[in-house]
């Protein structure tokens, strides 16, 4: 446990302070959560490596740096309403727990749902639900959103999500062909989205309705 805790604090500082990751709030999350319970068991001793892992059925677990830099890019700031696109392991999910008021994620794969689901609540996190569903058009049920997070690379900024926004709502996600994107940020403001365009990054893709074709 003490030898995990102290991977977790190298991580934080060697991986995100030390290239430019900023907000305090981001960084005090990742130091709580346990990104070694979120890894499958044989992979624990490679979980605060600076790089994505597997995590089965062709899906990864980000890379720290880049699981810090979108959760930054969302600015924010304590009891938001926060959509995740694409559960995976749930560590995003947590990160997002520690950082926000409610937050629905939703991942097509019913048995990574069906761990991360049980996972995060064996982790004590109870504002984070979990769906199974394409989620590549959003989750209009619960819209309006004060930030989204897709955790996979789309072929371009899907409509709907930006739709869902609410005003000054903060979207991140990974544009661009298999194998290259940048990571896209837009903000609504009015009837306006600002768009800019971030760090290259490679992602799964992003499968669904408003995603890749499966």
């Amino acid at each position: 446990m003490a030898e995990m805790t102290e991977a977790r604090e190298r991580m934080v500082a060697e991986q995100l302070e030390a290239r430019g990751i900023r907000d305090r709030r981001v960084l005090d999350a990742m130091r709580r959560v346990p990104r070694d319970a979120f890894v499958p068991p044989d992979l624990r001793l490679r979980a605060y490596a600076d790089q994505a892992l597997p995590i089965g059925e062709g899906q990864t677990i980000s890379q720290p740096y880049m699981v810090a830099t979108m959760t930054e890019a969302l600015a924010l700031g304590g009891g938001e309403r926060v959509l995740e696109i694409g559960t995976g392991s749930g560590y995003q999910t947590a990160i997002l727990c520690e950082l926000a008021g409610e937050v629905i994620s939703i991942e097509r794969h019913e048995l990574l749902a069906a761990h991360a689901r049980a996972l995060l609540h064996d982790l004590g996190y109870r504002n984070a639900e979990v769906l199974t569903a394409d989620g590549s058009a959003g989750y209009e049920a619960k819209a309006p959103y004060d930030a989204i997070l897709v955790t996979a690379g789309a072929p371009r900024v899907p409509e709907p999500l930006k739709r869902q926004l609410a005003e000054g709502g903060r979207l991140a996600v990974p544009v661009g062909p298999h194998g290259h994107q940048v990571l896209t940020v837009v903000r609504r403001t009015g009837d306006q989205y600002i768009q800019t365009e971030r760090e290259a990054c490679v992602f799964v893709p992003l499968i669904g309705r408003e995603g890749w074709p499966g």
